[in-house]
C-alpha cells in the first residue's frame, strides 16, 4: 500500500524516527506531495530512490545539490543528511522508495551484504546520484524505480520477489556504474560532517528558545566563525538562517497536524513576535500561517 506523504519526524541527532516498512520487510514507497511543505534535513539507515512525477525539486545530499525535473530521480545513501523542497513550481510531487539494506543483502556476512552493499554504503563519494534518463543505465533504475512503487501499490501475489529482485539489480547497477574511490574522503571532509550533525543536534533541541551563534558553535566546540564557514560548506547557508528555517518547517507541521491557536504555535516555534514570524512564514511558503492551514486541510479532504 502507498503511504500518500513521508511526514519526516527526527530525533535530536537529525535521525529520522518513521519506520519504514516492517521488520519482516523493511521497506515502503510514498506519494510525496512538496506544493507546501517542504523535506527537511534528515537521515536514516536505509537506502533511498525517488523519482519527480510532477514539477521540480530541489535537493540536498551531504555537500552535492541538485535540481531535479520531472522524469528525472536520485539515489540518496545511508546515513547521509538530505533534504528535499519545491522549486516554487505550482506543483511538486515525487515517488519515492525507502528500504533497509538488509531487503537486499540478507544478513552481514552473506556474499550479498559483503561484495554489494557494504561496497555501496562506505563509498565516500557517494552521497548522493543524480539520475538522468538520457543516461542508459540511470534510465533503467529510473523504471526500477517506478517499478518497485507501483509492485507495492497493487500488492499483487508474490509482489515480495518482484520488489527485492528489482531492487538487486538497483544496487548491482550502481556498485557497477560507482566504483568505490581509492582516495577516502579528506579529515577535514569528516570533521566538518560531525561539527554540522553536532550542531544541528544543538539546533533541534533549543530552537523554541532564543539561539546565538555562540552557543551553537561552542555546542561543536569551535568558534563563531568556523560554526559560519562550516554552515556555508556543508548547509550553504548560515546557523541563524538555519534556525529561522527550522522553526517555520516545525510552525507548518503544527498548523497542518494540529488545531492550536496561530500565536500559541509561533511561540512554541521559538517567534517572539507574531508579525515577523507571519512575514517570515509568508517569505517560506507564500502564504499566511492561517492561509496554510487552510489549504492543507482542503487537500486532506
Amino acid at each position: 500500500m502507498i503511504i500518500p506523504d513521508c511526514n519526516t519526524t527526527i530525533d535530536e541527532q537529525n535521525r529520522e524516527l518513521l519506520v519504514h516498512g516492517t521488520a519482516a520487510f523493511p521497506m515502503a514507497c510514498y506519494h510525496d506531495d512538496l506544493t507546501f511543505e517542504d523535506c527537511c534535513w534528515h537521515w536514516h539507515d536505509e537506502l533511498e530512490f525517488f523519482l519527480v512525477t510532477e514539477g521540480s525539486v530541489y535537493a540536498r545530499a551531504g555537500a552535492e545539490k541538485y535540481t531535479i525535473r520531472k522524469g528525472e530521480g536520485l539515489f540518496v545513501n545511508t546515513t547521509i543528511l538530505h533534504e528535499v523542497a519545491s522549486t516554487g513550481a505550482s506543483l511538486c510531487r515525487l515517488h519515492s522508495l525507502v528500504f533497509h539494506p538488509r531487503l537486499v543483502g540478507g544478513s552481514i556476512d552473506s556474499i550479498y551484504w559483503q561484495n554489494y552493499l557494504q561496497p555501496l554504503m562506505s563509498n565516500a563519494s557517494l552521497s548522493g546520484l543524480f539520475l538522468s534518463p538520457e543516461i542508459s543505465w540511470q534510465s533503467e533504475l529510473l523504471q526500477i524505480i517506478e517499478a518497485v512503487w507501483h509492485a507495492y501499490e497493487k500488492e499483487d501475489a508474490g509482489y515480495e520477489f518482484l520488489i527485492r529482485e528489482k531492487l538487486s539489480r538497483a544496487v548491482f547497477l550502481l556498485n557497477t556504474h560507482c566504483p568505490t574511490p581509492k582516495l577516502l574522503p579528506s579529515e577535514k571532509t569528516l570533521r566538518d560532517d560531525a561539527r554540522i550533525k553536532q550542531m544541528l543536534q544543538y539546533i533541534h533541541a533549543h530552537y523554541h528558545d532564543p539561539i546565538t551563534i555562540l552557543e551553537i558553535a561552542e555546542s561543536a566546540m569551535i568558534s563563531e566563525s568556523e560554526a559560519l564557514r562550516c554552515f556555508r560548506a556543508m548547509l550553504n547557508t548560515t546557523p541563524i538562517q538555519y534556525v529561522k528555517q527550522y522553526r517555520l518547517e516545525r510552525a507548518a507541521r503544527l498548523l497542518s497536524s494540529t488545531e492550536e491557536k496561530i500565536v500559541t504555535i509561533g511561540l512554541k516555534c521559538g517567534f517572539q513576535e507574531m508579525s515577523y514570524f507571519a512575514r517570515s512564514f509568508r517569505e517560506m511558503y507564500g502564504c499566511t500561517p492561517s492561509a496554510y492551514r487552510t489549504k492543507k486541510q482542503e487537500l486532506s479532504e
